[in-house]
Parts: structure tokens; C-alpha cells; sequence
């Protein structure tokens, strides 16, 4: 029974575009192969199928679980013994409030020898600037080894700058890390961390909610954004400019119950602004040495709200099935209304009413082959 639910549970990963908390509750209510058999017939409410209508028909499962095993990687599901029910319960209750985008994962590919849910007890997430300075890759890489012999493992999203630093930090101790992608785990993102990944693979976890093949796009790092929060019992953010994702895992963590620290920095490094705002604004603790972030790790942490300030960006303000849309057509050729649906999980006949309005904001443009994404600064000109 345990191989019919995770290959039901592989087939409702690829067909929905996660948070999905309809389909979340749907699986809940009917079980996942019940849950399943229904979005195959569309014999769904109303909330379930517009979240996965447009993809209801990639009944992809085994050739999912197959990829993946190719790729030393396993789906891991609520009805096995390694799953992280405990750290993940926080999305249950946040979802349970009615907050936006808490809804916890309906399954999670891992490729790692490790069991999941030992690797996260306990864990503490390491997040921050991409771009990031010496300063504070040299803090994050210190912190990862140091919280490495305290017997903590270290979660963070593999992406360059502070995150990468908090790996390799963990690896340099020899002690255990998880990497959560954006993306499917055999797409080699980002490519440049290929090799850490395989190292992080060998001695801990590197983890995704989406199918093998899913290509990255900003709204998927920020849906993976709460599983990092949500994995660990607090999040350091170390250097985090105004806007910036680490300031998204804060607040994040933060909605999660989870204790929130931050790094400070020097009072000119642009790279630091975002610390200091969440330390100023008592959304998170000031934390300068190892120690500090083991004493704080287990209180209470404060609710956070997601900043609004700095630049904005030509995509602000989109719905998030407008951004979904918009992410899924590229900056080069065309796509067709029917594979735009099929790659942002959006329901075809929204895609068709979408696009014309994205047009109209400049974002987009016809083509002979279908939509693509107008340049920002063709955007900019039009405006």
C-alpha cells in the first residue's frame, strides 16, 4: 500500500505547483490515492482543480520515481518513518490559520544516504546574500563549523554567497547538511555548486519538493524559502540586503513560531541593512558567536512581516498566477498559451486571459510562436 501512495503522491507533486493548499487539504481529507484517482477524472471542488487542471493529465509517476532513483534520490512521504512530521507541523498549523503559503509539502525528493527526519534533529538554517561579502561568507562558513560540533545540522538553499559558505562550513567539520532546492534535484542549479551538492549528497540531504526536471523561477525559491524555515528550529540570517530572500526566510520563520537571529554588520555595508532593520525592529535576535544562536534556539520567536521597502522590481505587485505565468515564458523564441499552462500549473483559460493583461503592463509581447517575456528595459521604455 505504502508503493500505491507514494506513486499517487508522485503524480499529485507533478500535477500541482506547490503550496497547493487546496490539493493539501483535498489529501488530507480523502487520502492520497483516492485523493489522486479523483484529480485524474476531475471529479474535483472547485479550489483542487484550478490547481491542477492544467497539468491533470502528466501522469508522469514512475517515470518520476525511476528518474530519480537514477539519480541516487527517493521520494520521501508522510507515510514513511523518515518523514520530518515534527519540524513540518509548524506549516500544518500555519496552514490551519489560513496563512497565505504555508501549506507543507505533499511529499519531498532527497537524495542522501541519511534518514530525513534524523538529519533535522536538530537543525538550525544559515541563510543570506547571494552577492555576499568576505566578511560574511567568512561568518557563515565559521558558524556552520562551529554549530557542526555543537551537533546541530545545518540547513540552508545552496545557492552562492552565504548559503553556499554555510555548506561548505558543515562539510569542512564533517558533520551533516541539508541543501532545499528551487528546482527538480538532477537540473544542476546552480551550476557552479554542482560539486558541493554531490558533497552535501554524500554526507547529509539535498532536498525538493518538485518533480525531477523542474526547472528553477523566482516563485519556486520562494515557495522553498518556508521549507527551510520550517525544517529547522531557527534561522541565522547572516548579511541580507533590503530586499532580499533571506529576509523572506526570516519573515517566514518568524509566521512559523521559529526563532529568528541575525548577524550584525558593518553600518555601511548595504549587505548588513537588512539585519540590522530585522534586529532594530525586534524581528530577530542579535546573535555574534555560536553560542548566542544555541541559547536562543528553542524560544519563541516572533511573528514577522515580509518587508515592502527598497527598489522595486518591474514584476511587483503580479498576483501569484500572473508571476507564475510570467516566470514560465522565456526571454528568447515562444510558448504557446497550452505550454505556458502545462510549465506554470495554471489553468489554460486564466492563461489566456492573463497573457493580454501582461501585454498590456509591458511584460510580455506576441511572437509567431506564442508569448515571451518582454525585456525590463523594453518594459521600462514603453512606461
Amino acid at each position: 500500500m505504502t508503493d500505491a501512495k507514494r506513486l499517487a503522491r508522485a503524480y499529485l507533486l507533478r500535477v500541482a505547483e506547490p503550496p497547493a493548499p487546496a490539493l493539501h487539504r483535498f489529501v488530507a481529507e480523502h487520502g492520497p490515492i483516492e485523493a489522486a484517482r479523483r484529480v485524474r477524472e476531475a471529479a474535483v471542488p472547485e479550489a483542487v482543480a484550478a490547481e491542477t487542471a492544467a497539468r491533470r493529465g502528466l501522469d508522469r509517476a514512475e517515470r518520476d520515481l525511476d528518474s530519480a532513483a537514477e539519480h541516487g534520490a527517493r521520494l520521501v512521504i508522510p507515510e514513511d518513518a523518515e518523514w520530518p512530521a515534527w519540524p513540518l507541523l509548524s506549516l500544518e498549523v500555519a496552514n490551519g490559520r489560513g496563512v497565505t503559503g504555508m501549506a507543507p509539502p505533499l511529499g519531498l525528493w532527497v537524495r542522501g544516504p541519511i534518514s530525513l527526519d534524523d538529519a533535522l534533529d536538530p537543525a538550525v538554517a544559515i541563510v543570506g546574500a547571494r552577492a555576499a561579502t568576505d566578511y560574511g561568507e567568512h561568518t557563515a562558513a565559521e558558524f556552520a563549523y562551529e554549530l557542526t560540533q555543537s551537533g546541530m545540522t545545518v540547513v540552508s538553499g545552496a545557492a552562492y554567497g552565504i548559503d553556499g559558505a554555510a555548506h561548505r562550513g558543515t562539510l569542512a567539520a564533517e558533520g551533516v547538511t541539508v541543501a532545499v532546492l528551487g528546482c527538480g534535484l538532477d537540473v544542476g542549479y546552480p551550476a557552479g555548486h554542482v560539486g558541493l551538492l554531490n558533497r552535501v549528497a554524500r554526507r547529509g540531504a539535498v532536498v525538493s519538493e518538485y518533480p525531477p526536471g523542474t526547472q528553477p523561477a523566482r516563485h519556486r525559491f520562494l515557495v522553498r524559502n518556508r521549507l527551510i524555515a520550517a525544517l529547522s528550529a531557527g534561522t541565522v540570517v547572516v548579511e541580507a540586503g533590503r530586499r532580499s530572500g533571506a529576509r523572506n526566510t526570516a519573515a517566514t520563520a518568524g509566521t512559523l513560531g521559529k526563532v529568528v537571529m541575525a548577524v550584525p554588520g558593518p553600518v555601511g555595508s548595504a549587505l548588513s541593512v537588512g539585519c540590522h532593520r530585522l534586529i532594530r525592529d525586534s524581528q530577530a535576535t542579535l546573535v555574534t558567536s555560536v553560542a548566542d544562536v544555541v541559547e536562543s534556539v528553542g524560544k519563541v520567536g516572533s511573528g514577522l512581516t515580509e518587508p515592502g521597502d527598497g527598489p522595486r522590481r518591474h514584476t511587483d505587485g503580479l498576483e501569484p498566477e500572473a508571476l507564475r505565468v510570467f516566470e514560465a515564458l522565456p526571454a528568447r523564441g515562444g510558448r504557446s498559451a497550452e505550454e505556458v499552462a502545462v510549465e506554470s500549473g495554471v489553468e489554460l483559460s486564466r492563461v489566456r486571459a492573463l497573457l493580454p493583461a501582461l501585454e498590456f503592463d509591458g511584460l510580455v509581447q506576441r511572437c509567431d510562436i506564442g508569448w515571451r517575456r518582454r525585456s525590463e528595459r523594453a518594459g521600462s521604455a514603453r512606461g
